[in-house]
C-alpha cells in the first residue's frame, strides 16, 4: 500500500465507531448513557479486577494467570447490582453477553448488560422483569436503555 493510500485509510478507519477501541467504545458512548440514565460517578466502577489469575504450576514453575476484570460495576450504595460487559465495534451488541454472565455468577450481581456501542443487550437474572432484550441506537439515542436502567436502579431495593 502506498502512504498516500495508506494515510487515506487509517484517516477513515479511525474516523468511524468500527476503528474505535473498547476503551473509546467506552468513554464515548457507554459512559454518557449511564450518566443520562441517572447514573452517578459514585455509583459507576470501571476496570473492576476481582481476581488476581489462575494460578498455574508447571513442574517447579508457578505463575499466574491473566486476572479478571469487569468493565463496569454499578453500585447502589456499596452492594454491587447491575456489569457491562464493553467490547468493541468490530463485535456484535451480545458479545461479551457470556463473560459478563460468568463474571456476574462470580460477583454475585443479578442485572447484566454487554454493549458495543450500538446498543445494549440486557439480561435480568432475578426474574422480575423481561429475561433478555437488546436495546439499540435509535434516533441518536437509546431511548429504551435509561427505562432498564432505571428500572436496575429500582429493582436494587430487592438487594438491600
Amino acid at each position: 500500500m502506498h502512504t498516500e493510500d495508506w494515510k487515506q485509510h487509517t484517516d477513515t478507519h479511525w474516523m468511524t465507531k468500527k476503528g474505535l477501541s473498547e476503551a473509546d467504545i467506552c468513554a464515548k458512548y457507554i459512559t454518557p448513557e449511564l450518566i443520562k440514565a441517572g447514573w452517578d460517578e459514585t455509583q459507576i466502577r470501571r476496570e473492576v479486577y476481582f481476581t488476581k489469575g489462575r494460578i498455574i504450576v508447571r513442574g517447579k514453575l508457578v505463575t499466574r494467570g491473566k486476572a479478571k476484570r469487569a468493565d463496569y460495576v454499578l453500585y447502589y450504595q456499596t452492594i454491587p447490582i447491575a456489569l457491562i460487559e464493553a467490547k468493541d465495534n468490530d463485535h456484535a451488541i451480545g458479545d461479551g453477553m457470556q463473560q459478563a454472565l460468568d463474571y456476574a455468577k462470580t460477583l454475585v450481581i443479578p442485572f447484566v448488560f454487554s454493549s458495543n456501542g450500538d446498543g445494549f443487550l440486557f439480561h435480568d437474572k432475578t426474574g422480575l422483569s423481561t429475561h433478555s432484550k437488546t436495546i439499540e441506537r435509535n434516533d441518536g439515542t437509546f431511548t429504551e436503555l435509561a427505562t432498564a436502567f432505571d428500572k436496575t436502579r429500582r429493582l436494587k431495593m430487592f438487594f438491600c
